[in-house]
């Protein structure tokens, strides 16, 4: 499978979106029912809302929605690792590492608002990417910003992109002050329309303007499966970041700075689950993006190709242990 998804062809995407239903299988036969949490941001709530009549009758919406919410960021990012030319050559681990990644914790295949922010976050990242060459960003930036802010009203935690946006432009950009104004501007675009929706639709509550905050440890169940998971989080990732900086001396300034934006990514995705922390490890299903870019480099680099397969074979047949014979699923 690894010398598949090393060639880029068209036909890697049906072969990854297959690969991907089969390793996330068992969520389509137990589907699992979303609730509505004080952490969700308004616009999740109304989601949830107008698709609970449908869910209650047909539950497996739920499922094939957040593989959708998985499959499409898992191809944007791969479409971006491979337009920046961050590897040595086009391939489609970094889309088949997200969808390795995401099935080692069940919570991060359910339909959940941090899963719907994701695609969005992708999107953003690709934004920051195109905006190092291009002579007139201002339409970009602003995106930027609308962007996270948008996201930031589905999951309010997203909130602290708001800080790796401002980073993010003084990395890519020389520092401009109407873009940053510009990119501030689009961020809290969402915050100025949404009490004037209130108002106007007789809905004006003071409680529904001011969002839901606190800040404490993120607590969750322990176990052995949660153990190995991030085992084998973790293990791909420090190989994937050792050779990217192993080759970072041939790589072109542009290249450098967008694995900085992706580690900045990391950093930023792994202070969420501190806000609004949950029992569950849906939040931190944000971390997912940036550790499957690591993770693909992982899979490419080693000088042996028995490295790559081992590495593989044993996240499949971990997390099909996991699936059939470990709890959660």
């Amino acid at each position: 499978m690894i010398g598949v998804f090393k060639q880029k062809t068209p036909a890697n995407i049906l072969v990854l979106c297959l690969a991907g239903m089969l390793l996330k299988l068992p969520v389509f036969l137990h589907p699992h029912i979303p609730s509505p949490e004080a952490k969700d941001g308004p616009l999740f709530m109304s989601l949830l809302g107008w698709l609970q009549s449908t869910g209650q009758s047909s539950p497996v919406i739920y499922p094939f929605l957040a593989y959708l919410l998985l499959f499409t960021p898992s191809i944007s990012l791969n479409k971006v690792i491979n337009d920046n030319r961050m590897m040595q050559r086009q391939t489609f681990l970094p889309g088949m590492a997200y969808l390795l990644v995401t099935s080692l914790i069940p919570e991060w295949n359910y339909f959940s608002a941090p899963l719907l922010v994701n695609s969005i976050l992708v999107f953003v990242l690709a934004g920051l990417f195109k905006i190092h060459n291009l002579q007139q960003a201002k339409g970009t930036i602003f995106n930027i910003g609308i962007g996270i802010g948008i996201s930031s009203f589905i999951f309010f935690p997203t909130v602290i992109f708001m800080v790796w946006a401002i980073f993010a432009l003084m990395l890519m950009r020389p520092f401009r002050i109407n873009e940053w104004l510009l990119c501030i501007l689009g961020m809290t675009a969402p915050y100025y329309f949404y009490p004037v929706y209130l108002f106007l639709t007789n809905q004006w509550n003071l409680q529904k303007i001011i969002p839901y905050i606190n800040i404490n440890l993120p607590h969750f169940h322990q176990s052995i499966w949660i153990a190995i998971s991030s085992f084998l989080l973790c293990v791909p990732f420090i190989l994937g970041a050792y050779y990217v900086q192993d080759n970072l001396r041939r790589m072109l300034i542009q290249v450098r700075k967008g694995w900085s934006l992706i580690l900045l990514y990391l950093l930023a995705a792994v202070l969420v689950p501190f806000l609004n922390a949950g029992d569950s490890f849906e939040n931190w299903v944000i971390a997912a993006v940036p550790l499957a870019a690591f993770h693909g480099c992982a899979y490419l680099y080693p000088p042996r190709k028995i490295y790559s397969l081992l590495l593989f074979w044993l996240m499949v047949i971990y997390i099909i242990m996991y699936q059939y014979y470990g709890v959660g699923w």
